[in-house]
């Protein structure tokens, strides 16, 4: 229940590309007359010994076998084995709510796997317009899904998002607001300004009129919590759900509705995918009660 971007190609519920366990061949059974032996009975009709026709027959009745369980249908967890494979392109602030609603969607239609590819939102667009195939895209913005052109169909909003100050745990240099990150003794890690994350950011900053030099500037809004979370930088400006789903790794300082902004996230089915009617169906997942309610349980607002 896609496929988190995680920043590259990622995802969920997906055994794809499992080795097959082969059986050696059976070794050639040599049949001796020893010295003093009974002569080796015939079977009439048959060229074949009895030892060797009983041989014969225990290796049909095995292949038959083998035959009869590789055409069950089952997984492994004695479920129906999934028969179609559903891309979907997910920014990377959407791992954990889109890898849970995956479980829930492929609960419900087990003959769809779900393969998940998280990333920032530019790279995704990218990626589908250089012919990576692709079923489903969600991004992080309404403007990156703007630039996908028509290399999607019917875009529409599932969601929204705040973003939010993440600290160390316990804010030990004690950080309050967006003025602080202008300090010099503030290591500040942003999104790159091509990411949805950070051109938030980059309007947030600009709106207060703080000045900030960020260490490094990150591909993805995930690659910015790590920093912060090992220590690498002492403050970033994130998703607010980033810091719900770092489960204690950073903390956040809220940012104010009035400097802040409201990110809306859209999807829409990939305009060359071979899978439309699955695509649908996971879109319309999203959109329904329990897809919003799981979006929620991570902290997703309601699309505007």
């Amino acid at each position: 229940m896609h496929h988190p971007t995680h920043g590259g190609r990622a995802v969920a519920a997906e055994p794809k590309g499992e080795a097959r366990a082969t059986a050696p061949p059976p070794h050639h059974i040599r049949w001796r007359r020893r010295r003093g032996a009974l002569p080796r009975e015939r079977v009439a009709g048959s060229s074949l010994s009895r030892p060797r026709l009983v041989a014969v027959a225990l290796l049909a009745l095995l292949a038959a076998t083998t035959a009869g369980c590789g055409a069950s249908g089952t997984a492994e967890d004695g479920g129906p084995a999934a028969s179609r494979e559903l891309t979907v392109f997910a920014a990377a602030s959407l791992t954990e709510a889109f890898t849970d609603i995956a479980a829930d969607f492929t609960a419900a239609q087990p003959e769809v796997k779900v393969v998940f590819s998280f990333a920032g939102s530019n790279d995704l667009v990218t990626q589908i317009g250089q012919g990576a195939p692709a079923d489903v895209l969600a991004t992080a913005d309404t403007g990156t899904m703007d630039d996908a052109g028509d290399l999607v169909t019917g875009p529409r909003p599932f969601a929204a998002n705040k973003l939010i100050i993440a600290v160390a745990p316990g804010n030990p240099l004690g950080i309050t607001g967006l003025d602080d990150l202008s300090s010099r003794d503030v290591k500040v890690v942003l999104a790159a300004p091509e990411v949805p994350a950070g051109k938030y950011a980059d309007e947030i900053l600009s709106r207060a009129g703080v000045d900030v030099e960020p260490v490094s500037l990150e591909v993805t809004v995930k690659g910015v919590v790590t920093k912060v979370a090992l220590g690498e930088a002492d403050a970033g400006i994130v998703f607010a759900t980033d810091v719900t789903a770092s489960g204690g790794d950073v903390d956040g300082v809220t940012i104010p509705d009035e400097a802040n902004v409201v990110a809306v996230y859209p999807l829409a089915a990939v305009t060359a995918s071979a899978s439309a009617g699955d695509a649908g169906d996971f879109i319309a997942f999203v959109l329904s009660a329990d897809g919003q309610r799981i979006l929620a349980d991570h902290g997703f607002l309601p699309a505007p």
